[in-house]
């Protein structure tokens, strides 16, 4: 894939915000293998109903697709049906847009028969209305008037394909979540005298989330330095103290403009999170947009109801910021940040101790309310 990216900016979101955002897209684009040969942003009010960006400026994109040789081009936002399908028929190239991305990245990281059944219901319902006037421009056949050519035809069968699949797919996904909710009853059942905390680790995508649980509990989980490394729910238990068993769930990661097909199939996943006890909001410090990223992570975890969860703040990856742990006390505490902060390097172990301390004290202050 060699790419041309495009994105808008207004009032409401500055050219150096939108900068932002397109390099992220050009990071999605190299996930899947491609190449990113340049961008283009236009300021707009509002995007334009037919073509996203004026038509004037689509016309250059095709010029420019000709001259580079680019094969696709790819939005930074939601496209309608009708933009991809005016777009693709002015350019005469393939056009995505973010959630087109998104999906397919997700598609190729899913191992587990539950990750792969909520990406194809993603995919399928992002399909689906984009089907919809496609049968009249696959066929310029027709007998007369309220007849239908076969390309109609066609676009109407596989219509009722995807729509038969995905009511197959979320009693698939029902079920699982039956399985998930008995599995979650059998491992919150304590011991006698036992406690159990249930702590969900969220945070953008690349934050170091599997790096932290598997040095929290010790289990081997796959991390990498890209996007949505891992997609599968992961719990690991760690006792902290005699009578005290902390239940860790790793999640998938957040990103901005994450489509909402994919905050709707991943929900049995992300059920996890709406019923943990303590979230731990893992950030990567050393990225200079990290407090932007916590607030697409506030937004979505508003989406998913979980607003109002206690929250600890783990700031990852400060090896990246000083040389060594006996440096890490000299960072400025975020003050900015509401609520507690522990910094901490995942992958070097430093400020682990002092994080699980301030789980032990959100444990503590939990059981004297409820007393």
């Amino acid at each position: 894939m060699k790419a041309i990216l495009v994105g808008i900016w207004n009032r409401e979101v500055s050219k150096e915000e939108a900068r932002e955002s397109i390099r992220e897209l050009g990071g999605l684009v190299r996930a899947l293998g491609g190449r990113s040969i340049g961008y283009v942003l236009q300021n707009r009010s509002r995007p334009d109903p037919r073509f996203f960006i004026g038509e004037g400026k689509a016309r250059q994109l095709e010029e420019v697709s000709r001259g580079t040789g680019a094969d696709t081009i790819v939005f930074d936002d939601f496209l309608t049906p009708s933009q991809v399908r005016n777009l693709e028929r002015l350019t005469q190239r393939r056009v995505l847009d973010r959630t087109d991305l998104v999906i397919e990245i997700f598609s190729r990281r899913a191992k587990s028969k539950e990750a792969k059944l909520q990406v194809e219901l993603a995919r399928l319902t992002h399909e689906l209305p984009r089907l919809q006037g496609k049968g009249r421009q696959m066929s310029r056949l027709g007998g007369g008037v309220g007849t239908r050519g076969p390309g109609e035809q066609e676009a109407e069968i596989r219509r009722r394909l995807i729509k038969r699949r995905i009511h197959q797919i979320k009693k698939e996904l029902e079920e699982v979540k039956k399985r998930r909710r008995h599995q979650r009853r059998r491992r919150e059942m304590p011991a006698h005298g036992e406690r159990i905390y249930k702590v969900a680790i969220v945070g953008y995508t690349n934050a170091g989330k599997s790096t932290l649980l598997r040095t929290l509990t010790g289990r081997e989980t796959f991390s990498a330095d890209m996007p949505f490394a891992t997609l599968d729910t992961t719990t690991s238990a760690r006792n902290l103290l005699p009578d005290l068993k902390i239940l860790f769930t790793d999640t998938v990661g957040f990103i901005k403009k994450l489509p909402p097909e994919l905050i709707e199939s991943f929900k049995a996943t992300l059920e996890e999170v709406s019923e943990a006890d303590l979230i731990l909001h893992v950030v990567d410090v050393s990225d200079d947009r990290w407090l932007d990223y916590i607030q697409t992570v506030k937004e979505i975890l508003q989406e998913l109801g979980a607003q109002d969860k206690p929250v600890i703040y783990v700031l990852n990856k400060v090896d990246r910021i000083v040389d060594s742990q006996e440096e890490v006390s000299h960072l400025p505490h975020p003050a900015f940040i509401e609520g507690k902060a522990i910094l901490v390097s995942a992958e070097k172990r430093w400020g682990i101790e002092d994080l699980l301390k301030a789980i032990v004290e959100e444990v503590s202050r939990r059981d004297t309310v409820r007393a």
